[in-house]
């Protein structure tokens, strides 16, 4: 007769249910939901099978001891209860953790410490060898839990978490952990409809979690197959034939399972994405039977090979939490919509989302919900029908239509074409490709319009409260719909974006991971942008005369870029003769793409040099002169790798004399700042000559926002 032991399966919050039914179907006994997760008894194997096949625990628990203790001394005494010889081997590692609930041990950290000591000084008296620490992946990982008074000691048999299958080295930006990805495929449904022969399709797959853990489900194959660490690996009460049987069963099951796959499909407009999918399904031995293509949604449609009448599409849209570009996001859930209204008659459709409001621009009525976690994020899975009883609201491109024809609209795009007829064949006879073409000329169509080649860049200015949200929404429809026709460009090469108040380095703060750079040109040189990813672009339309001014300067100087950015002044100051260039700042992603854009000019040299530092502490040590500066910090910065606050306001008096410290005799520095209420202290700085130079660094193209920056140039007494 077995020995039965005491379990426990961590999950995260909301998959409590989902996981005591796994948990019973891979035999455990006196299954118990808690909030922190499922408590079960059964044999070893059972243990050893819910870490191989458990689709939804993050981890399994074997309980070793439990004993009251009220503080750290009592703590240290229970945990020599036992003989850790029988657990730990000689010259094996150790890792502790802990967890302290309404416990008179409030420090998770120090109780962790103290479980750690009784075990290493028991086992130093016994054996005179003190274990090490591993804290990546130890021999044995103890956890402890304090509630209250009592205390358990359990072993963690997974080691690390389960969602770890061991497939995903490639992702993406804010992947979806693997066990709320199944959780969110047996709550759509995934295992009936696989059964029946449904195909299964993610249109924007990220990094393929979604399509793999299908795959798995569908196969029948042990989500921990493809791992090659577990806690129990290196314990000294491992049963190494046991698990090998579980493995060969595994193994068998999966060869049988994967011959039957119905088809399933992931598709994403980032090529980058689709590449790490690809990666991840040749890892998890899935490359053959899932397939992965670059595919923007505006094209999605049933792929040839999938015959069936039905199937599921489920997707993790992208939710708006942190990237302001909610009515960017309106048009994309509304394009699904779309296309499941044309394409997928008779389909079951999924939507995870942290931002449930964007869906209901899908024009679906959702038939259910449930509620679950992405962390700490509450987001909602909604479940569709794709028949037209649920269907409700115009579709995208009838709305498009609608929004055309209104009078707004149409004046909307009289003023383009307006602008187009003097700023276009302005920056046309000037050899200008990237100009800003529209800035809230009318004040209720409040956005950006940037021509960069064949690409529009669009920023609208956040609305003010006063502003009722569905008319600005409605405006932004007008605008969508006109400017494409209007520039005559195709609808995919415009990109929207919200324009906020930014604060530290928010204006340089990711948005996205698409990594698409396209090659622009200005003044005879080339720069690369990026009109996806960012706020900002690369490249700072207001600054095109300052960057040539800096080019007519720089004739055998020694140039210094600080607070470079993308290196844009840099390449003018090369194009213009300088002697060498220094580019320093504090991001190595910036650093990289002022290289890029010195070599897409041919400035390869070992007289370019770039810096990753703190400016500000780069200063303070540097004792290198320059011929010619361009100094263009941002307005307010508290970037976690500085310390304290920058603010250009307070600091502008210390940082340029620290700064003109290092200019020539006769050296020029260009200073320049978009703070709109800067003002220069010039009784402070009484050792520096300053001319305001603001009007002659402003192009025609921002004419109408005068305040858009301001410049400065300053040259020693």
């Amino acid at each position: 007769m077995s020995v039965s032991y005491h379990f426990f399966a961590t999950a995260p919050k909301g998959l409590e249910a989902l996981l005591a039914d796994e948990l019973r179907e891979l035999g455990a006994q006196d299954v118990r939901e808690t909030r922190a997760g499922v408590g079960f008894t059964g044999s070893m194997e059972t243990g050893y099978r819910a870490c191989l096949w458990s689709r939804l625990a993050s981890r399994i628990l074997l309980t070793l001891v439990s004993f009251q203790a009220e503080s750290y001394e009592a703590l240290y005494s229970g945990v020599q209860i036992l003989d850790w010889r029988e657990h730990l081997a000689e010259g094996g590692t150790l890792a502790v953790d802990a967890t302290c609930l309404q416990s008179p041990l409030p420090h998770s950290q120090y109780a962790a410490l103290k479980v750690k000591d009784a075990i290493v000084d028991q086992l130093r008296d016994l054996r005179e060898e003190r274990p090490s620490v591993d804290l990546e992946r130890p021999s044995i990982r103890v956890h402890v839990h304090s509630q209250r008074d009592q205390v358990t000691l359990s072993l963690d048999l997974s080691g690390e978490s389960l969602h770890r299958r061991g497939y995903r080295e490639e992702q993406v930006l804010a992947p979806m952990k693997e066990n709320l990805a199944a959780a969110v495929l047996l709550r759509a449904g995934w295992p009936a409809i696989a059964a029946e022969g449904g195909a299964l399709i993610d249109p924007m797959c990220g990094s393929g979690t979604l399509p793999i853990e299908a795959a798995l489900m569908a196969g029948d194959i042990a989500p921990g197959l493809t791992r090659t660490y577990f806690g129990f690996l290196g314990w000294k009460g491992h049963n190494a034939a046991l698990w090998q049987n579980l493995l060969d069963e595994a193994e068998g099951r999966r060869r049988a399972g994967v011959s039957h796959l119905p088809p399933l499909f992931g598709f994403d407009a980032d090529g980058t994405a689709v590449r790490a999918a690809q990666a991840n399904a040749r890892r998890a031995g899935l490359e053959p039977v899932v397939f992965f293509e670059k595919r923007d949604l505006a094209a999605l449609e049933l792929p040839p090979s999938v015959t069936t009448g039905t199937g599921l599409l489920i997707t993790n849209p992208p939710y708006g939490e942190r990237l302001g570009e909610v009515n960017q996001l309106r048009t994309l859930y509304a394009q699904l919509g779309e296309r499941l209204k044309i394409g997928f008659s008779g389909w079951k459709a999924a939507v995870f989302t942290g931002n449930p409001e964007l869906a209901k621009n899908m024009g679906l009525r959702a038939r259910r919900k449930n509620s679950l976690f992405n962390g700490a994020l509450p987001c909602q899975l909604l479940h569709f029908e794709i028949e037209p009883h649920w269907f409700f609201g115009a579709s995208l491109s009838e709305e498009s239509l609608s929004a055309s024809k209104t009078p707004g609209a149409e004046m909307f795009a009289n003023r383009i074409r307006k602008n187009l007829r003097t700023l276009g064949r302005w920056a046309k006879q000037n050899g200008i490709f990237c100009y800003r073409l529209y800035d809230a000329d009318m004040p209720e169509y409040a956005v950006a319009v940037d021509v960069y080649g064949d690409w529009v860049h669009v920023q609208e200015y956040a609305p003010p409260a006063s502003v009722d949200a569905r008319q600005a929404g409605i405006r932004l429809r007008e605008i969508r719909s006109v400017l494409p026709d209007v520039l005559q460009v195709p609808v995919s090469n415009v990109v929207y974006k919200i324009r906020q108040k930014q604060k530290g380095s928010g204006q340089y703060e990711k948005l996205g991971q698409r990594q698409e750079q396209i090659k622009v040109g200005e003044g005879g040189c080339s720069f690369l942008v990026n009109l996806t990813d960012y706020l900002d672009t690369g490249l700072f339309l207001d600054h095109r005369l300052t960057r040539q001014m800096i080019a007519e300067l720089a004739r055998g100087r020694h140039f210094l870029n600080l607070f470079a950015y993308t290196g844009s002044a840099t390449v003018y100051a090369a194009k213009g003769g300088a002697a060498s260039t220094t580019t320093v700042d504090m991001s190595r992603t910036y650093l990289e793409w002022a290289r890029k854009n010195m070599a897409a000019n041919g400035f390869t040299g070992p007289q370019h040099t770039y810096l990753q530092e703190d400016c500000l502490k780069w200063l303070e040590r540097c004792r290198q002169r320059f011929d010619l500066i361009f100094l263009d910090p941002p307005t307010f910065s508290n970037s976690k790798s500085m310390t304290g606050s920058f603010d250009i306001q307070r600091d502008h008096v210390r940082l340029l004399r620290e700064t003109a410290k290092l200019l020539q005799p006769g050296g020029v520095l260009i200073f320049s700042n978009n703070n709109r209420r800067f003002k220069m202290d010039q009784e402070a700085l009484s050792e520096l000559r300053i001319e305001d130079i603001t009007a002659k660094t402003l192009p025609r193209d921002f004419e109408r926002n005068p305040r858009i920056h301001n410049c400065w140039k300053i040259q020693k007494r």
